[in-house]
């Protein structure tokens, strides 16, 4: 061997060394994601190491790394009330957790709606656009093209038009054409702000200082500090023409009236902010004044940007409060350790626990990890149901017919570590009904899975299943 040969070996080796070094030493992975990268270093070397620079941390642009935005962003005040009334529940542990996430309490005095269905959400989204007479603050993962993204950016050109301060952040993934479409340009041209959200420019620098697959896939509509929507819709059609394959995508929204639309604009404010739009700060001070309603309600931000990943603890925390029943709606479904555990523990308790998840799903390598879970949940004691008509898409969790989650989060890794998400946590039993009565409209128009059709898996679909879910850690 040549000394270049032998020199460049040596340099190789030890850049391996180091990135192997720095795979175990990785903090906040738990034990399968490190012992994941560690066997792909060391059986690809070169493939793995650079896998590994590429996709093994969740690092972000300079300008949203760490949280200084969110430590000098002020808090809206705390409401004790609210706090004493949670913390005397029997439920009182996932609200303390979230309360550690963004330092933003449980507040009371809300009033929540749920929306019949996708079009009706939009409409009513619409016109509380066109009732706002100050600000009108979206954030959204997709924005497409078609009647209800087009007939919501109207609405949007009309309160520009008529001085409303319009701001707009789009994920640069998720809404890449309609960025860069006329209408875009047409919104600017009114008078409304728009910022592209983790845009990715050029792909080497965003390789190297970033990854390209870190998204911001909240969706959030705020107007005049007062009303919030909140749920798993993207600015679309249900038939959703991108991918009519899996049509219609069903999705739920939410509508909110007071104190917790200030504490929901305060993740606007941070990721605007963050994508270098100007100081609106002030949002976050002024007085929202109670609605009449009795719904208590606490909001959950979570991101790459956190020390830990917070979404799986928060979900995991409402498991482990469940007592009598736990449902669980979700498009994609590959759990962590602690997230899977949380639900074989309730299962194995004797709380009524069920999965209603999509029969057909836009993400094969999804689908097949999933159900590779299917066999213990149901030895534990769960009840899966897969949703047939269209691609179920609404992100939801209620315990004991009491409190519930909803927002944009998935139960997959992509939520829980690369993605920026937005969730409400709350606390009412009228509430979580309407919700509850939602879930039973979807497990009507679901088969369930039985343990006979799981053990009917043959060996081939078993051992896919089961390697893709063993990837699931480092994809």
């Amino acid at each position: 061997m040549s000394p270049f040969h032998a020199a460049a070996t040596a340099v190789i080796a030890a850049i391996e060394l180091l990135v192997l070094v720095r795979a175990i030493l990785r903090p906040h992975r738990e034990p399968a994601s490190r012992l994941a990268w560690v066997i792909l270093i060391i059986a690809i070397p070169v493939v793995g190491t650079i896998a590994y620079l590429l996709l093994g941390e969740t690092r972000v642009r300079r300008r949203r790394l760490g949280r200084a935005i969110d430590e000098r962003l002020p808090r809206p005040p705390m409401d004790r009330d609210a706090i004493r009334k949670v913390d005397a529940s029997l439920h009182a542990a996932p609200f303390s957790l979230a309360r550690s996430v963004n330092r933003l309490g449980p507040t009371g005095g809300n009033r929540a709606e749920l929306a019949r269905d996708s079009d009706a959400a939009i409409d009513a989204m619409i016109a509380d656009v066109d009732s706002a007479r100050s600000a009108v603050h979206v954030s959204i993962y997709i924005w497409l093209q078609d009647r209800n993204g087009l007939r919501f950016k109207d609405a949007l050109v009309r309160a520009a038009a008529r001085g409303a301060a319009v701001r707009c952040l789009a994920d640069a993934l998720g809404s890449r054409r309609f960025i860069h479409s006329r209408h875009w340009s047409e919104l600017i041209e009114s008078g409304a702000e728009m910022r592209a959200a983790l845009p990715f420019g050029n792909l080497l620098r965003t390789l190297l200082h970033g990854r390209l697959d870190l998204r911001n896939h909240r969706k959030s509509l705020i107007v005049d500090n007062a009303i919030a929507w909140c749920g798993s819709q993207n600015l679309a059609d249900p038939e959703f023409r991108i991918k009519p394959r899996f049509a219609p995508w069903v999705d739920i929204m939410t509508r909110w009236e007071g104190p917790v639309a200030r504490d929901w604009q305060f993740l606007f404010v941070s990721d605007w902010m963050g994508e270098g739009g100007g100081d609106i700060s002030e949002c976050l001070t002024a007085a929202v004044p109670r609605a009449d309603g009795a719904v208590t309600a606490q909001v959950i931000g979570t991101g790459p940007i956190l020390p830990y990943d917070a979404m799986p603890e928060c979900f995991a925390e409402l498991i482990h409060s469940a007592k009598d029943e736990l449902v669980v709606t979700t498009p994609y479904f590959v759990p962590d350790e602690q997230l899977l555990y949380a639900l074989h523990s309730a299962a194995r308790r004797g709380v009524s626990t069920t999965l209603v998840l999509p029969k057909r799903n836009d993400s094969l390598f999804v689908a097949e990890a999933s159900r590779s879970y299917y066999p213990d949940l149901i030895k534990a004691g769960a009840r899966i149901f897969e949703f047939r008509p269209g691609l179920l898409h609404a992100k939801t969790m209620v315990v004991d017919g009491q409190v519930g989650l909803v927002g944009s989060a998935n139960l997959d890794r992509r939520s829980f570590e690369l993605n920026f998400e937005n969730n409400i946590l709350f606390d009412d039993a009228e509430f979580a009904a309407a919700i509850r009565s939602r879930q039973e409209d979807y497990i009507a128009q679901s088969d369930e899975v039985t343990a006979e059709q799981v053990e009917a898996f043959g060996f081939r679909t078993r051992l896919a299943q089961n390697f893709l879910a063993m990837l699931s850690p480092i994809l």
